[in-house]
Order: structure tokens, then sequence, then C-alpha cells
């Protein structure tokens, strides 16, 4: 059998080859995994607009463009027959201790008062940070409304008790309430 020799021709070509075949799986994966993850992400959501509002049998819901024109919130209005029941807002905070999105679903009663708050999403630290999704620190906010309760953590002059060793992580728990609450004042609530 015949030696072949290397040549930059044929390592172009198998480049290419190798290039193509992994482009065609890595798109194919993408196809099939698409239409299962964005159904999971809206079951999440479904399953926190549930968990922090009171029982609702119609809901409504409309995403709106906060001041910095880059990042929507969810607004959803909660009717239990005719009557508001309560509004759910999806929000976030670019402060935390990860680079990503602290995401948090938090729902008002409609006397502007916070019924519950569901973690979303976070990537904080383990075993500090991620303490946020705990009934002990997410819990203080319950039954508070914001006009009263200074939504800072006590480090600043606020009345939140912050996760130790975790203070950035509580201040962007804070950050994503305290959005969540003045949009609700200006789109969906009072």
């Amino acid at each position: 059998m015949a030696k072949k020799e290397s040549s930059l021709k044929n390592m172009i070509i198998s480049l290419v080859a190798i290039s193509f075949v992994a482009s065609l799986a890595l798109g194919g994966v993408y196809i099939v995994t698409k239409e299962p993850i964005e159904l999971a992400i809206k079951a999440k959501q479904e399953n926190a607009i549930k968990e922090v509002l009171p029982a609702f049998d119609t809901l409504f819901s409309y995403k709106i463009m906060p001041d910095n024109g880059k990042d929507s919130l969810n607004i959803n209005l909660a009717y239990k027959g005719d009557s508001l029941v309560g509004t759910a807002v999806g929000t976030y905070s670019n402060q935390g201790y990860d680079a990503t999105q602290i995401q948090l679903m938090v729902g008002f009663l409609p006397d502007g008062s916070i019924n519950s708050i569901s973690v979303v999403q976070q990537k904080e630290t383990p075993g500090l940070g991620t303490k946020m999704k705990e009934p002990k620190f997410k819990d203080q906010f319950n039954k508070k409304n914001p006009d009263d309760f200074k939504m800072k953590v006590k480090k600043d002059g606020g009345q939140v008790d912050a996760i130790t060793a975790a203070t950035i992580s509580s201040r962007a728990f804070c950050d994503a309430v305290d959005r969540a609450y003045r949009n609700y004042q200006m789109k969906g609530g009072k």
C-alpha cells in the first residue's frame, strides 16, 4: 500500500469536511432542543406566577420596557372573576456577584404589598448567594409594602437582613424587587 503524503490541500479539505459535519450536527441538536427548552422556560415562568399570587382563574400578560430601554419586564394581571387578585412582575438585576442576571417573579396584592417572591434564575455563589432562594431570606419581603419598607440591606440603611457573607447577592435581590415595584406602580398597579 502506498503511503500518502500530507499536503496543505489535503489538510484543508479534511478541516472543511470536519467543520461541515460538526456544524450540521450542532444545527441539528439546536433544532431538536429549541422547542423543549422554550417550553421548559415558559413552564418555569407559569409556575413562578402561580407561586407568588393568590388563586386566580384568568391571567393577562404583557411586556413593558423600563427606562433603560434594554430589557423588558413581564407584567401579569391575575383575576378571579372580575376582581384583580394580584399582579406578578417578572424582574431582574444585573448587580449580583455572578455576571448573569438574577431573575425574580414578584407577586403584588392589589394594595401594593408583596404577596411572595420566587427566584426564577440565579447563578450566585453556591452555599452563599444561592441562599436567596431560601424562605429565611426571601420571605422577609412577604406582606411588606415597599412604600413603608425600605428595600435595602441594613448595611446600606434599609430594613432587609442580608444573607451572611453574600451582601452583593442580597443587594441585587433588593434591586430586582425595587425595579419590580417601581414598574408595578407605573404600569401594572396602583
